[in-house]
């Protein structure tokens, strides 16, 4: 009878756990989707600010600018990571190589087309880079 019971309790403490974690990966899963997402509009606050680089000491620009560090912020807060590519080797886990030019180096990234961002570690946009050949 006590091995019974011994065995219930364990039983039920792996369902616990299990139960843990699938709500954990279901959070995880719920905020790459979110952020995702939200990365088309990270990319257009970039887009607007590049474009009007010449007026950067309006108001109007500050106003974006500061929008666009907040914005970036709270993604920070669930685990948005950017990935540097600049200047490193061309790694297809990380970057998709969309253009290729001749250079001194190979296999080098270049340029940065479009930054690419991890969240809690996993890819979930890779890197739009020129690599070096």
């Amino acid at each position: 009878m006590k091995a019974l019971a011994q065995r219930t309790q364990a039983d039920f403490m792996n369902y616990k756990k299990r139960v843990e974690k699938e709500k954990s990966e279901l959070t995880v899963f719920a905020n790459e989707k979110i952020v995702t997402e939200m990365l088309t509009i990270v990319d257009n606050f970039e887009r607007a600010l590049q474009s009007e680089k010449e007026n950067s000491e309006t108001a109007f620009f500050k106003g974006v600018e500061l929008i666009l560090k907040q914005l970036m912020d709270t993604l920070y807060k669930f685990g948005l990571e950017e990935i540097d590519a600049l200047n490193q080797d061309f790694d297809p886990n990380f970057h998709h190589a969309v253009i290729q030019e001749e250079a001194d180096e190979p296999d080098k990234v270049i340029d940065v087309l479009q930054k690419g961002y991890k969240l809690k570690d996993k890819v979930i946009r890779p890197s739009m880079v020129k690599v070096s050949k």
